[in-house]
Order: structure tokens, then C-alpha cells, then sequence
């Protein structure tokens, strides 16, 4: 199944976030190509599957709007959260350095060494993690992640909640999540 710009744009409510028509296709029109180059590829290929990493992902993001934390990622910094990403407890910038990027937000020192050696190592993402700010990487974060905790046997149970959860580490932004995988189900299924 193929992703296309009017899809996209039917699935995520971009008139609340005032965007020009036209710059709503420029921002999507970034994401399509990697995105149907690689879901399928990835098992995200039945409707179901892609209506939720689409859900997931469009909500991650603001709608492809943002593939970097909008927060500095001093949170991460030092002390336990740092720890549980696998960053220094020393006050030394490595939260700021591995702060939330893609369409999945990846966090920390741990998820882009994996991600770096799930791509084989090359473009090196754990050096420059801010390459996974560009589209074709920011995708490829999200169904890195997405596989690497088997999302897709989730999705084929339909369970937002479960999904939510492993994304998320909470329920933050459910209502909306769900609101755009209905959105997405009206759509694709």
C-alpha cells in the first residue's frame, strides 16, 4: 500500500496547526518517498499496521512538523533519567547531544548505538545525531524503533494503548493519537 500526500494530509489535522496549503504539501511531500521506500520493506505493509505507526508518528512529530525535541535535552543530562538512556551522570552535554530526534523521537545514548548499528553503521548516527533530523533518516528512526519493539504484532491487535505506552512511556497524548488513528482508519481500511 502506497502513502500519498492526500492521505497524509487526511489523516493529520493540520488546519489546527494554521499551516498554509501549500506548505503542508512541501512538508509532507519530504516524507513520502522514505516512507513508502521503507514501511514495506519493514513488515509495516497491512493498513492496520501503517494506520498506527502513522498515528503514532504524526502525533511524535506534530504532524512531520518536527524531527528534534523541541526541549534542550538537559533532562537527560545527568542523574537516573540520563542512566536509563545510557548518557553519562556527569553534567557533560550528552542529554543535550542525544535529545529526542526522528519521527519517533529516539532519546538518548543507548537507542542511536542501536539505531547506528541497525543501519550498519553508516550514515553514523551516534557521532552526528543530529542527521536524524532529515527525512529519509527521521523515518528510518521510527520504524527502527518500531521493530526493535515489535510494534506490529500490537498494531495487529489494534491496541493503541499497549503502543502508546512502549512510544511514549506514559499515555501523553492519547486522546489525539486515537483521534488520528480513526482519522487514518477511515482512510486506509
Amino acid at each position: 500500500m502506497e502513502v500519498t500526500r492526500e492521505i497524509i494530509k487526511s489523516i493529520y489535522p493540520y488546519k489546527i496547526t494554521g499551516m498554509k496549503d501549500s506548505s503542508v504539501n512541501e512538508l509532507v511531500d519530504k516524507f513520502i518517498t522514505p516512507l513508502n521506500k521503507n514501511l514495506g520493506a519493514h513488515g509495516i505493509s497491512t493498513p492496520l499496521r501503517i494506520a498506527h505507526f502513522l498515528a503514532q508518528m504524526m502525533h511524535e512529530s506534530g504532524g512531520f512538523r518536527f524531527t528534534k525535541e523541541l526541549a534542550s535535552g538537559a533532562a537527560y543530562d545527568t542523574g537516573r533519567l540520563a542512566s536509563k538512556l545510557g548518557n553519562t551522570t556527569e553534567a557533560d552535554g550528552d542529554g543535550q547531544k542525544y535529545k529526542g530526534r526522528g519521527l519517533v523521537q529516539i532519546t538518548g545514548r543507548n537507542n542511536y548505538k542501536a539505531f547506528c548499528l541497525w543501519l550498519g553503521g553508516a550514515p553514523d548516527v551516534y557521532r552526528h545525531p543530529e542527521l536524524v533530523e532529515q527525512p529519509n533518516l527521521a523515518v528510518l528512526a521510527a520504524i527502527w524503533y518500531w521493530d526493535s519493539r515489535k510494534l506490529n504484532l500490537l498494531a495487529d491487535k489494534d491496541d493503541l494503548n499497549a503502543i502508546t505506552k512502549i512510544i511514549n512511556g506514559g499515555y501523553n497524548g492519547l486522546a489525539e493519537r486515537r483521534n488520528i488513528l480513526l482519522n487514518a482508519k477511515k482512510v486506509l481500511l
